[in-house]
């Protein structure tokens, strides 16, 4: 296994400043548009939330939109109509259970539509630096190549074993960090390997050659 300061070394070479790739003002815009992303690209959110969060500017206005207005907006992204009806309903559970912001509450916001443990860790990371870390596509495969996690680890599974790896460090910079190698470098097809550090503990390098 790569020595974790190793990894974290090479990582700050990189990527010193990543970030969150998601453009929101407010804290439930995170919550709907991390919400958004799934089975898509933040690209492809941004788009459409720009145009969503200028037209409905509080969550009043998302709690009282019309279903086919929302629709109209987003159907660009994939699962558009389960993301609308969730868009709407979010916005009215926050407020009927008198929330106008986004709780501090890991389990509350699992009740919430669409809201499963990859969004709620985004949220609480990068609204209230919760020390927790959401395994996406890239941060799962990554992980995997690498041997950081076993061949049949879950995602939950994965990202228990991730924490810990990762203790005491930095976790909401790994996380969007590992997120930017993924696209960079160590993409699902074709990744870089003639440009990665780390191809010597890569289970899918050594593989291949």
């Amino acid at each position: 296994m790569i020595d974790k300061y190793n990894l974290i070394n090479y990582l700050n070479e990189l990527f010193p400043h990543a970030h969150c790739s998601l453009i929101y003002q407010k804290d439930y815009e995170l919550l709907i548009a991390t919400m958004l992303s799934a089975q898509t690209t933040d690209n492809a959110v941004n788009r459409v939330a720009n145009i969503l969060f200028s037209k409905y500017q509080s969550l009043n206005a998302l709690a009282n939109a019309s279903y086919e207005e929302i629709y109209q907006i987003i159907k660009s992204l994939g699962l558009a109509s389960t993301k609308t009806r969730n868009i709407i309903l979010i916005a009215n559970q926050l407020l009927a259970d008198g929330y106008n912001y986004v709780p501090n509450d890991a389990s509350y916001l699992l009740t919430l539509p669409g809201v499963g443990n990859k969004t709620k860790n985004v949220v609480l990371a990068e609204l209230y630096e919760a020390k927790l870390l959401a395994v996406d596509t890239h941060v799962n495969r990554i992980a995997h190549r690498l041997g950081l996690v076993n061949k049949n680890d879950d995602i939950i599974i994965t990202e228990k074993k991730l924490v810990k790896y990762f203790l005491n460090e930095n976790l909401k910079l790994i996380n969007h960090q590992l997120i930017e190698f993924g696209r960079a470098i160590c993409k699902g097809q074709k990744p870089s390997c003639n440009l990665c550090k780390l191809k010597d503990f890569c289970k899918y390098y050594l593989r291949k050659t």
